[in-house]
Formats: structure tokens, sequence, C-alpha cells
């Protein structure tokens, strides 16, 4: 992959390997296409999926901003990941390979994961389970969490993910809201050589969940648990009944029926429960991953999420089925036994696009080069990013140590509201390491002030997306009004992210992170995520975080905690070395007022770093709603 330097920083360039063999070769036709045409340019990618009866109209926007795509559709999203497969020649092929913490291997077939899907769907629908109804689902990273999704969407069933590490108040918060009937989880998981504990957190947070009347375990430790009787049923010996038996019927829904709820946290409040539907959803994830990731039949595609986020719903449960792909799903922790263990997997079952957050390549980085180096990364051929922005440093160690300086790096910015990638390259676009690039296509995405006005190329503002499209979340569950005021009311007719960002002359999009981790020094306004660069650009830096403290004079000062690389140690001349580092590269309105030395970085399940609770501990008040935070 070439690089060039140019004025604003390095390009990095396709190279004519890549461009062959990308499925999009003309990214601006596409665009200008879909710019001009989006109804049109959906209905398009729409008409490559499946659907029992087709659309009357594309979009529907009469009643803004409750936006409705491809009305008077019958579909549902499992007659297009499982059942449409069957016909083919996809039926034989690998669907699903999973290796657990433990060496653990098990793999599936399309053939395979429909029958089990099928068979778990009986029992739901045997069990009183109907269309509407609500399902929490809380377990660990197995192949059951999958099947568990599918089948209540099968039987068009409502699942409510719900991260398997959350804490008994979380889950009774998530499980209270949605009224949930029924609870699927496991006597627990392994993670870092230990047993996580799911079966207990549920029987802990349903004292007081009167709308729950079963709860179905999956025995994946099989260390002694509580099994209430008349409530509480073994997954493996339901699933053995003759009730399971048989074909089960795809349950035709509407286009815009309800799929999934899925909690979003955000600063204040208690968390959002984001409603996404059936037809919308699967085109938008379908048509995404397509061209973001031009996976093809030959691909192991292995995103690295958990499947208790939008990223695993989206790209490992709901995306790849669609695509007719072959997933890769990892049980455990990226660093147990050793640093190698996802290189070793990489080698071992011949990954070929891999996609995982800032967060883990940082935490990787740390162990340094020695680690990947051992192992033979050359089966692949494009790399991602999610969660959060990746800093230029983490993006070049990625592209050079895992990529081998031949893999693009697939830099997606998205939201638990937004369903599916929106800002994002694709295999042939010219790449700036820290930039998501540009909007994917019929999507137009603006930086503005506070006053809504549009901000000139190269200053920060507000980020806000123009225009609806497919994946958009329809509504905060049971909460319209919310919806409409969190998403719609600041800039009315312009959906707003939350994030800040800004725009370079390139029409290229830099996110600069959420609105709340923007720091006002001396009036000027300053990213966390730019000074934290700045820092983890210092070669003694693995992971860094900043805050702003109030200042009488200055408005703010920075205060940042940084993670040393191994082989580092906190001499006491370090702090003032990093300050000096940052008001080099930064300039002096970014240099730290105090750093501070830490051995790990409080941050949520999905690995955000929680600036609010350092800046919580930092000014002695209380840490608020850490529900989300790991442990």
């Amino acid at each position: 992959m070439a690089k060039a330097k140019q004025p604003e920083g390095e390009i990095y360039y396709p190279s004519q390997q890549i461009i062959e063999q990308a499925r999009l070769k003309d990214w601006d036709a596409l665009a200008k296409f879909a710019s001009k045409n989006l109804e049109e340019f959906w209905a398009k990618e729409a008409s490559e999926l499946d659907w029992y009866k087709p659309w009357d109209k594309v979009l529907d926007d009469s009643n803004k901003p409750f936006y409705k795509w491809f009305t008077g559709a019958q579909v549902n999203i499992v007659h297009n990941a499982l059942d449409r497969h069957q016909q083919t020649y996809r039926k034989n092929k690998l669907a699903l390979v999973w290796v657990g913490e433990d060496n653990s291997v098990r793999t599936y077939s399309y053939y395979a994961l429909n029958r089990e899907v099928s068979q778990f769907a009986n029992v739901l629908r045997a069990m009183g389970l109907k269309k509407g109804d609500r399902v929490t689902i809380y377990m660990p990273r197995i192949p059951e969490i999958v099947i568990a999704m599918l089948a209540c969407a099968k039987i068009g069933a409502i699942h409510s993910v719900v991260y398997g590490g959350f804490s008994v108040d979380s889950l009774q918060g998530r499980i209270d809201d949605s009224q949930s009937r029924m609870v699927i989880t496991a006597d627990g998981g392994f993670m870092n050589g230990k047993i996580v504990e799911l079966k207990k957190t549920v029987d802990e947070a349903l004292k007081r969940c009167p709308s729950v009347e079963t709860v179905v375990m999956v025995q994946r430790t099989k260390h002694q648990v509580r099994m209430e009787p008349g409530r509480d049923y073994y997954y493996h010996e339901l699933i053995k009944l003759p009730i399971a038996n048989g074909k089960c019927a795809t349950e035709i829904m509407d286009s815009e029926d309800p799929l999934y709820i899925l909690y979003t946290s955000g600063t204040t409040g208690k968390p959002k429960a984001i409603l996404h539907t059936h037809g919308g959803y699967m085109v938008g994830v379908y048509s995404t991953l397509k061209y973001v990731f031009d996976l093809n039949d030959t691909d192991r595609w292995w995103c690295a999420a958990d499947p208790g986020w939008v990223t695993g719903h989206s790209y490992i449960v709901y995306g790849p089925l669609i695509m007719g792909a072959t997933s890769f799903m990892y049980e455990g922790a990226p660093t147990y036994p050793y640093p190698d263990r996802w290189w070793a997997l990489i080698e071992k079952y011949g990954i070929t696009v891999f996609y995982t957050a800032p967060t883990a390549i940082r935490g990787l980085m740390r162990f340094g080069e020695l680690w990947p180096r051992k192992h033979d990364l050359s089966s692949l051929r494009l790399l991602g990013s999610v969660g959060e922005p990746i800093n230029p440093e983490a993006w070049k160690w990625y592209h050079r140590v895992i990529g081998n300086e031949k893999c693009p790096i697939m830099d997606t910015w998205w939201q638990t509201e937004t369903g599916m990638f929106m800002i994002t390259p694709t295999p042939v676009v010219p790449l700036k390491p820290g930039s998501g690039t540009r909007p994917f296509f019929g999507q137009e995405a603006e930086i503005v002030d506070e006053a809504g006005k549009p901000v000139p190329d190269g200053e920060e503002g507000y980020l806000v997306l123009n225009r609806p499209w497919p994946a958009m979340l329809r509504t905060v569950y049971n909460d319209p009004e919310r919806y409409v005021q969190q998403y719609w009311s600041k800039y009315p007719g312009k959906y707003t992210t939350g994030d800040s960002a800004k725009r370079d002359k390139d029409g290229y999009f830099w996110i600069i992170g959420r609105v709340d981790d923007v720091i006002k020094i001396s009036g000027y306004r300053l990213g966390t995520a730019e000074i934290e660069s700045a820092l983890v650009s210092h070669p003694a830096v693995a992971e860094a975080a900043v805050i702003g403290i109030p200042h009488e004079v200055k408005g703010s000062v920075i205060y940042a905690y940084c993670l040393l690389r191994s082989g580092y140690q906190a001499t006491p001349e370090l702090p003032d070395e990093l300050k000096q580092h940052v008001a080099t590269h930064l300039g002096p309105i970014g240099k730290p007022e105090q750093v501070t030395f830490v051995d790990k970085l409080p941050k949520t399940r999905s690995g955000k770093i929680m600036r609010r609770v350092l800046k919580a501990r930092a000014l002695g008040l209380s840490e608020g709603d850490i529900s989300t935070l790991e442990e």
C-alpha cells in the first residue's frame, strides 16, 4: 500500500491489487449517484435481498423525524440470514467457527446453524412466546448467543441483548424497562482464565423483575448454579424434546416491525432503549458490510467485538450471515494466556478480514512488536477499526505491524443509533491515519456551530447527519418524546450525533469525540482525542486519557492519565518530558497541567474510556452511574 507525504499529513493509497480485487472500483461515481438518487440507490441495494412482498414506498418521510423505510413490504431478517442459503451451495458452507478461551472449538455450517435456530425457535414458541414479546439475552461470547438472537427474530420476538458482564442493577433496569417475559442466559463464561458468573447475576436481578416468567440457561462452565423449579430450564434439555423437532416457519414480518432493542448509556439519565426494525436495518448492514469490507466467499471474517454491543449485532450476527460469509468468533480475552492470543488465532484460522477497537490495538501495542512478529499474519487483506477515534500512532502501528503495510484500514464511525457504518472508507479510497474519510453512500454529514451554521473546513464543530438512512433507529422504545428531544430538536431536520468533528479541505471527516469530551482552555476548544494522540505518540506511552479540570483564569486545565509501555518506568522527569512533548506536537495550549501514571483506565465494557469517572475522581465528586464500567 503506497503512501505519500502531503501538506496535511500522510496519505496511504491502495495497491493496484486491492483495487483490482475490490467489488467497487469507482467510489466517486457511486457516491454521486446515491447523493442525487437516494431512494433509487437504496431500492437497488434492497432488491439484492429476498422479500416475501415488495415495498410500496422506499422512504416514507410524512411524519418526520419518525421515518419509515420499505413501507408495505413483508420480510424477516432471518429469512435472508439463514433460510435463503438453504437453497444454494452455501447450505454446506461454514457460517461460524468458534473457539473458546479453553481452546474448545465448534463449527456450524449454514445448514447446521439453521437447524439449531429452528429447534430453539420451536422451543420458544412452545413456551408461549409470540411476535412482539421481549426477550432479554445475557450471555457470554458463545455460539448460543447468536442462536438465541436469531431464534427470537425468527418467531418475531424482540430481543434485548445485555452485555454478559453488566451488573445486577444494570441488568434488572434493562429487563424491567423492556418488560421481558423471558431471560436467556448461561451458567457463566470464561474470561482471563476465570469464570464470569452470569446465572448468579440473573438470579439477583430477577428478584425485582415481575415480568419474567421463564429462564433458559446454557451450560458453558458447568459449575454449580441454582435452578429455580418451574422457572429455570436447561437449554440442552429443551432442544432434545420432541417439541424442538421439525421445521419452524419463519414469522412473516412487516418491514417496520421491531427486530431488537439495545440500550445505550448517555452521560445523564437512564440508558436509552434504541429500537431497530427488520427491513431497513437488514438493508443497511448488508450494504455497508458488502462495500466497506468487500466480503466474498473465500473470506474468513473476524469481528472481535461482543454480540452484546451494536457492532456484534450488525457485524457478527446479522451482516455476515446475510452476506453468506464465514465468521470467526473467540470467547476470551486478547491477552490470555499470552499477549499473542489474537495473532495466533489469525494465523491458525486463516483470518482474512479483521475488525477491532482502537482500545484493543493500543492495549496490544504495549507488549511490543515481538508478539505479533512470532506469527504469520499474511492471510490478512483488510483491517478495521470501530468504537472511538483511532489515534494516528495506533493506526500506523496496526497498519505496519499487523497489516504488514499492505492492508488498508477501514476506520468506521457509527453508533448504536445508526445501526450501520455512517462515515467510512472503502478499500479503494486513499486513507489518512485518524480520519474516518467520507460519509457512506447517500448520506450527507455536516459540521455546524452552536447556532447550526456550517463551519469552515478545518474548524471543529458539531457533527450532524442531514439525510435519513435505512438502518436508523426508529424511536427510543416506549419514549418517542425522548427520541425527538435527544436526536432531532437541537438542529431541526438534522440528526444530532452528539460528537464533535472537523472536515478537511479534501472532504475527509475527523471525529474528535463526544461533545462532552471537549476541553475549553482560554477560549480554545481542544478535543481529548487530539491531546491523547499527542501523548501516545511518545515512545513511553501506551494509552492516555485526558480531562478538563475547572480553572479560575483559563476556564479549564488539562489533567492527563498515562499507561506506560512495557520496559518504561515512571521516572520523576517523565511528566515534564511528556508535557513538553505535547506542547511540541500540539502547541503550548494543549500542554497538560498534571500528568499521572496509572496501571489501568476506567473503561466501559465496550472499551471506551470513561473520562467523566476520571473527572469525578479528580474533583472528589460522586462517580454517578458506573454500571457500564468493566471489572
